[in-house]
């Protein structure tokens, strides 16, 4: 009877063993995802979209790659629920084996295929993605094939969601329309003179928002052209931003916050553009590099890249709902009609209304994510822009970060203070409601 037992003991054991017969900490190494949000970031990049469209696209991408790779960590919770248009999610199947940092990649990626354009970019990377990771890994082909399966069934419920939250109606609402009559007003800016970029982003539904409209900030100065004027005096700290002692360090800061997707030139009858990451994209690497400094394991990674999309996305709709609220003017339009014609910014206008800024609110919503995340005080390095030709800069803090950011559009003549001191705090008052309303963790 000893022996009996002993021998079933064995065999148990081996059973168990066999669930796992794989290199568990090289399939659930969290690179694999951080890989995976540098290829959605360079897809994004590729089909130049704008900064609130790739906002979305982080967002529901980040919902799922969490809910599908949380199932590694016991202490977790789903969104389901506390995201009041978020249904319940499938669950993995009990009894059985799973890798879930695979099944989170696959449904991250999933979900960033279909909300983008170059399907074709994405299949490529992720057969090659996966080859590596059955090969290095060892993985059982039913392990895998399983994780794959989960993997897609929440990508696919997640896909479901982006179809009843109004991008695809905004696509088709009328374009903006300018008011030349009054000087108050936005008016296109050169060289492009584009329409206005995304007019009817407030409609988009948010994450975790009560409306678009919830943390409207205050309006600038009345305006006026009087010199001595209290809007005056705004348009002329921007007029002169880049008249100091210090204006190689401000154009600095002011290229590697730029961010801007598509940046055109002319040269006599020829155009051509320069494309790059996003605001958005820039946040997402920030959490990728915090997420590496940290060692972070697959769902604290995740968790990161969560809170910084949510905060992307939801501060993107704020923001945008003030824009178009306000439909200020420019700097650049000001000061062309009222100071010196022939005065342009350092950095490109972008195409839409100024008040508030867009960088400030999203910057200050994505760095009190990752503070949530990580810390308060977190120094790094970010590279973010070292491949687009400008040196890594270091930052105290997420906050700090944030800051710069933020300044970087006045160094840049392309926002007036109240637009930056505005939109830090209204990208504040986002992200503090965000972490009252989702919690990935239970409470300890």
């Amino acid at each position: 009877m000893k022996h009996t037992y002993v021998l079933l003991c064995s065999l148990a054991f081996g059973l168990l063993a066999c669930q796992k017969d794989y290199d568990q900490a090289e399939a659930e190494n969290p690179e694999y995802l951080h890989r995976s949000v540098y290829a959605l970031n360079e897809i994004i990049i590729h089909d130049i979209f704008s900064p609130p469209v790739a906002g979305r696209i982080y967002a529901y991408s980040c919902l799922a790659g969490f809910e599908a790779g949380r199932h590694d960590d016991s202490s977790t919770l789903s969104l389901a629920g506390q995201i009041k248009w978020l249904p319940a999610l499938p669950q993995p199947e009990a009894g059985q084996t799973y890798c879930f940092p695979l099944a989170g990649v696959h449904a991250f990626l999933t979900v960033g295929k279909a909300l983008t354009f170059s399907e074709d970019m994405m299949d490529e990377y992720r057969e090659d993605l996966y080859a590596e990771w059955k090969k290095k890994s060892g993985m059982r082909k039913d392990v895998f094939d399983r994780s794959i399966a989960y993997g897609t069934a929440v990508a696919q419920a997640v896909i479901e969601q982006t179809k009843t939250d109004n991008y695809k109606e905004t696509r088709t609402f009328p374009k903006f329309t300018v008011d030349e009559s009054d000087p108050i007003r936005w008016q296109p800016t050169p060289p492009d003179y584009k329409d206005a970029n995304e007019p009817h982003w407030g409609k988009i539904r948010p994450f975790t928002l009560d409306s678009a409209g919830q943390f409207l900030p205050p309006p600038v100065p009345p305006f006026d052209t009087a010199k001595g004027s209290a809007f005056r005096k705004m348009v002329e700290v921007v007029y002169h931003s880049l008249d100091a002692d210090n204006r190689p360090e401000r154009e600095e800061i002011a290229y590697f916050w730029d961010d801007n997707p598509f940046v055109s030139h002319h040269a006599g009858h020829v155009m051509f553009a320069d494309k790059k990451v996003t605001p958005g994209g820039h946040w997402m690497n920030i959490a990728m590099l915090a997420s590496r400094m940290e060692k972070a394991d697959y769902v604290k990674s995740s968790e990161a890249y969560l809170y910084t999309a949510v905060g992307l996305l939801d501060g993107f709709i704020s923001c945008w709902h003030a824009k178009y609220f306000y439909n200020l003017v420019r700097p650049e339009t000001y000061i062309n009609k009222y100071i010196n014609q022939d005065w342009r910014p350092f950095l490109q206008t972008p195409a839409f209304p100024e008040h508030t800024s867009g960088h400030s609110v999203v910057s200050r919503a994505s760095s009190e994510g990752l503070t949530y995340v990580f810390g308060d005080n977190f120094a790094f390095h970010d590279t973010t822009n070292v491949e687009y030709g400008r040196t890594a800069r270091r930052f105290a803090s997420f906050i700090d970060a944030s800051n710069e950011a933020s300044i970087s559009r006045l160094y840049g003549g392309i926002h007036f203070l109240p637009a930056l001191d505005l939109g830090m705090e209204e990208g504040k008052q986002v992200a503090i409601w965000i972490q009252q309303k989702i919690r990935t963790r239970r409470k300890e």
